[in-house]
């Protein structure tokens, strides 16, 4: 590992409140000083970063890598690159793989192979429930020492409330996060965009918000009955950030988070059954969205993810109602988080908050010590031009999946250099 010198760059770090032109000194894989040099150092390499912001780098709390199983849709070698390219440095991946992630080997081959290739640190979530079947819980002891973060269901409800009790309790016993996604097992199965007078006109089976709610307010008795604190994955209405609010104020011990594409989407972008923006969630009515933007800037909001998952064209070049839902996002993660800051008006602290829900806010809320360019942590750092503007172009992608509802959009800001641990691992 070489000693880094990076200079004239505009420091921002969330973590420590630093927005100022300041130099950046890393040794060892360390922040080793900001601001100024360490006793001795001596860079073996100095990168002039004038007219660039450094920041910590990303850390995505959502990000489908496809193995094992779906190597057809994707690698992890492909996916990585795309991390680096997006500056995401540390992600977190749900256990919906093929087999799924509820074997404590299956955890630590995925740890392996991330490790060989060096570049962005991924950690798994766990199943909550045996093949994510809903019946039967996970050895949660066992798949934690092989390094899940937390467990989750994916996609997959769990219909029987006694288990998710149970699965809640366990996890409150060792301390373990519980992820949901909430939605209700039975309304709105099989629905493929936001019920509403748009759906209704276009003919397609809809997901009503309450689908959202009424999981919601099952949880939230559930918590109040186990303790366990629980993360709340993706959320897409305003009815649904009202109700967390509420469980906020009350002291549950709640975070939450909302996929980048709903901060800026609505069904309306479905325009004429436009595949690419079919997701899960569904968009959702401009109200819905205009919430969540209020949401991500008063805080109730605790991160904002990629929701990335690569689909392959078999699967995705279909009529809308039978296309696989999902889209490609840690390239555009950054991008699209200036998007948002820049139509908060001029507001001073909207960067600072676009770069926290990515960064510091986002480690806080999955327990990782990332996101922060605090001296002696680990040197993830991202050199980005906010400036530079470019055209969302499939070919150009550099993840394996190359659907987006974005494609063909002019964007700000671009990823000049990515750094892991003190290597530089991405230069543009």
């Amino acid at each position: 590992m070489k000693n880094l010198h990076i200079k004239n760059g505009r420091l921002v770090d969330p973590a420590a409140g630093i927005d100022a032109v300041q130099d950046l000194y890393i040794a060892d894989g360390k922040i080793a000083g900001v601001g100024s040099a360490p006793q001795g150092f001596t860079a073996a390499r100095t990168i002039d970063a004038a007219g660039l912001v450094v920041a910590p780098g990303f850390v995505d709390l959502s990000a489908r890598l496809r193995e094992p199983g779906y190597e057809y849709k994707a690698t992890l070698e492909s996916e990585m690159q795309a991390a680096m390219h997006g500056g995401v440095t540390t992600l977190v991946c749900p256990p919906d793989t093929d087999p799924v992630l509820d074997e404590p080997g299956l955890v630590e081959m995925l740890k392996h192979r991330a490790r060989l290739l060096n570049q962005a640190h991924v950690h798994p979530l766990g199943a909550l429930t045996v093949g994510l079947k809903g019946k039967a819980l996970t050895e949660m002891a066992e798949l934690t020492e092989a390094g899940c973060i937390g467990f989750a269901q994916a996609e997959e409800p769990v219909e029987d409330t006694t288990v998710l009790l149970r699965a809640m309790q366990y996890a409150k016993t060792f301390g373990y996060t519980v992820w949901l996604r909430p939605q209700d097992p039975h309304i709105g199965r099989g629905g493929v965009a936001h019920s509403g007078p748009l759906a209704s006109r276009l003919g397609l089976s809809g997901v009503p918000v309450m689908s959202e709610t009424i999981a919601l307010h099952t949880i939230f008795e559930l918590m109040r009955a186990s303790g366990a604190r629980v993360h709340l994955c993706r959320i897409s209405s305003a009815a649904a950030l009202d109700l967390i609010r509420a469980a906020k104020k009350e002291g549950l011990p709640v975070t939450c988070d909302v996929g980048v594409h709903h901060l800026h989407m609505t069904d309306a972008d479905i325009g004429f059954f436009d595949p690419n923006a079919r997701l899960t969630p569904p968009l959702r009515s401009q109200r819905d969205r205009d919430a969540i933007r209020a949401a991500v800037l008063d805080g109730t909001v605790d991160a904002v993810c990629s929701d990335h998952t690569p689909v392959d064209d078999d699967e995705k070049l279909l009529p809308f109602g039978e296309a696989s839902p999902g889209a490609t996002g840690l390239e555009l993660l950054l991008a699209l988080m200036l998007k948002w800051a820049a139509e908060q008006g001029h507001d001073g602290k909207a960067l600072t908050t676009a770069l926290a829900k990515i960064t510091s806010d986002a480690a806080r809320t999955a327990g990782l010590a990332a996101g922060t360019l605090a001296q002696g942590a680990s040197a993830d750092v991202v050199l980005f031009d906010p400036d530079v503007r470019w055209t969302v172009n499939a070919a150009a992608l550099a993840s394996q999946g190359k659907h987006t509802p974005f494609l063909g959009y002019e964007l700000a800001g671009q990823v000049k250099a990515t750094i892991v641990a003190g290597h530089v691992a991405f230069e543009r």
